[in-house]
């Protein structure tokens, strides 16, 4: 895939979407199978913790500590706790269900102290400030604080303090960031996402679907407004899960800790997007 880098510097863009965020590790596998480096990772939510480990090392042995690192989410339990924990937990602070102590410490064993700007591909990853309601991109210091606000789900975590500013997951403000790795330079860009923006949108029938819709509607909307204005010398190509879309009114999204999905997830994209890399070649 020499071809395609030298068209200008490579972008891999990885898009948030929580647990089905393991697609992008197949997605990842398949892009270095293929021979495709990245000059430049820009992620969002999970894509930033995907992200972040192919920046530190985008090689075969990057995706099996990507792929190690999958597994201890799960077995090290998280996101686990019991409900009786969950619920003791909003209790004394009101605003979210989980400690992120326990993702702390996985990023800590992952990355230690390493700061962004060590990394030996350039790395970004986005937050959204609570202080000034806009998006704030990490490009430099420790790693671990700019992926766990970067992670920061609302209602599940809780916000982020770095500084005197608090912040809150990225896909509030950017879910699949297209845009940003342009404006950096990038004139090839792989798009690595979870599957939700290929299902189509329908009026909301039940109570419930109501703020799912219109929170469907923001997250998508930057992504398809970036994706239909893109400059005439910017080639992107958008990897497929290899699943079928995932509804956005299938409850089961949602749920964050069941991880036995995480095998199927990353062999089912690594095969498809293997495919579709195939077919680029000339």
């Amino acid at each position: 895939m020499a071809d395609a880098g030298s068209a200008g510097p490579v972008a891999f863009v990885l898009g948030g979407g929580g647990v089905h965020g393991a697609a992008e590790v197949g997605m990842l596998a398949a892009l270095l199978d293929a021979g495709v480096r990245p000059d430049l990772v820009v992620g969002t939510s999970v894509g930033a913790l995907n992200g972040a480990v192919i920046a530190a090392d985008p090689t075969a042995a990057g995706i099996e500590r990507l792929t190690a690192l999958w597994s201890e989410v799960g077995h090290r339990d998280v996101f686990g706790g019991s409900l009786l924990a969950q619920t003791a937990t909003l209790v004394r602070t009101r605003t979210h269900l989980q400690p992120h102590d326990p993702l702390r410490r996985l990023l800590v064993a992952e990355f230690g102290e390493s700061a962004i700007e060590d990394f030996p591909v350039p790395f970004q990853c986005v937050a959204a400030s609570i202080e000034r309601a806009t998006e704030h991109w990490f490009d430099a210091g420790p790693v671990v604080d700019a992926v766990l606000a970067s992670c920061a789900v609302p209602g599940l975590l809780a916000p982020v303090r770095i500084g005197d500013e608090h912040f809150l997951d990225g896909g509030l403000v950017d879910s699949i960031p297209v845009g940003r790795a342009v404006a950096l330079g990038a004139r090839v860009v792989y798009v690595l996402h979870v599957g939700r923006v290929d299902s189509l949108l329908r009026p909301p029938r039940r109570p419930w679907e109501v703020a799912m819709v219109a929170f469907e509607i923001a997250r998508r909307h930057r992504y398809t407004s970036t994706m239909a204005a893109l400059p005439d010398d910017v080639s992107v190509h958008v990897l497929p899960t290899g699943r079928d879309p995932i509804r956005f009114t299938d409850l089961r999204q949602y749920r964050y800790r069941d991880f036995s999905s995480v095998p199927d997830l990353v062999s089912a994209a690594r095969a498809a997007s293997a495919v579709y890399l195939d077919g680029l070649r000339p």
